[in-house]
């Protein structure tokens, strides 16, 4: 299993950054996880649109989903349109974002799938987990196994119980960690620091810890050092190129 970082500015891309945005691959399979803005040139620097197997969608803020517009264009104007693609997302979260176009326009690119937390399903070679997770809006934190290996991501979170049992024993937890160490009050509820993936990854005993979703334009060490304050093991911050094989 291999995961590539497209993008890890949170809100907006910051310059020469994208925002979210992961591409796993195994057994030639290639799913793309939040295709936030500016990551579609760099997924294009490594595959073609067209190679892209399926999408997942943690929810629906644009810097998750924007650039799933220009990735249905690339497929569905190229000279030989790419198969339909399976796009799995909590419902409503792809409204705006297919919006864009005029619905017959990009309606024979794409499949919709409604992700179904407590319903595990199949995507080529992966198994797919979901939880709910607390943000301002309807969010879904991945789980993805294959291989015997095991990859979590929260989207974007609140503190909730659930981050356990999404990251228990993952080789890798790619967590949300806008600040450093303290949320503001007015989003505590709905986004996580450095520190709280810290105490989450160690809760789960997880082999890694991958810090993403940092605010725009800051320094990662401050997150760094935060988050070895509550997790002992391996730490990383989600920086555009970054390729593990896990």
């Amino acid at each position: 299993m291999r995961l590539t970082v497209l993008g890890g500015c949170g809100a907006w891309p910051a310059a020469g950054q994208a925002c979210s945005g992961y591409l796993l691959e195994h057994d030639g399979y290639r799913v793309l996880i939040d295709p936030g803005y500016a990551t579609l040139p760099r997924l294009l620097e490594r595959i073609g649109a067209a190679e892209v197997d399926a999408v997942l969608i943690t929810h629906g803020h644009p810097d998750h989903c924007v650039d799933l517009n220009p990735l249905l264009r690339a497929r569905v104007l190229a000279d030989e349109p790419a198969s339909a693609l399976p796009v799995h997302a909590p419902p409503g979260a792809l409204d705006a974002v297919l919006a864009l176009d005029k619905p017959r326009m990009l309606a024979a690119g794409y499949v919709a799938h409604d992700l179904e937390p407590g319903v595990p399903r199949e995507i080529g070679p992966f198994r797919l987990d979901a939880w709910s997770l607390p943000h301002h809006v309807t969010n879904a934190g991945l789980r993805l196994s294959a291989g015997g290996r095991v990859i979590a991501y929260t989207g974007d979170t609140g503190p909730a119980a659930e981050l356990v049992d999404l990251a228990k024993d993952a080789d890798v937890l790619l967590a949300e960690a806008t600040y450093p160490e303290r949320v503001p009050d007015e989003d505590a509820p709905y986004l996580s620091s450095a520190l709280d993936a810290g105490r989450t990854a160690s809760a789960a005993g997880v082999a890694r810890l991958l810090l993403t979703h940092l605010w725009p334009d800051t320094a990662p060490e401050p997150a760094l050092a935060a988050a070895a304050r509550t997790y002992p093991g391996d730490l990383a911050v989600a920086t555009p190129g970054l390729t593990m094989d896990v």
